[in-house]
């Protein structure tokens, strides 16, 4: 079972004019189901690359990508880029 006191903001546009609260209440926590397992550390490197200007080069290795994202040191000029 997950935990359902996480909490997050989601901008979430529908026509409230067709829905009472408890439709809209239902919608959200089938969205927070979806969102629970598609946002993780790995999905996250697998989705975006780092653009690394002082080396000049494009790391796309999740495992290098989380590497360098969780190092203590943050290094200037290093980007995170969507691949999307």
């Amino acid at each position: 079972m997950q935990d359902n006191s996480r909490e997050r903001d989601v901008l979430v546009l529908t026509n409230a004019a067709h829905q009472n609260p408890q439709q809209l209440e239902r919608e959200l926590a089938l969205l927070d189901k979806i969102l629970y397992h598609t946002e993780n550390w790995q999905t996250f490197s697998t989705a975006n690359e780092l653009i690394d200007i002082n080396r000049r080069r494009i790391i796309r290795k999740t495992h290098l990508i989380q590497q360098m994202l969780t190092e203590k040191e943050k290094k200037p000029f290093v980007f995170t880029c969507n691949k999307n």
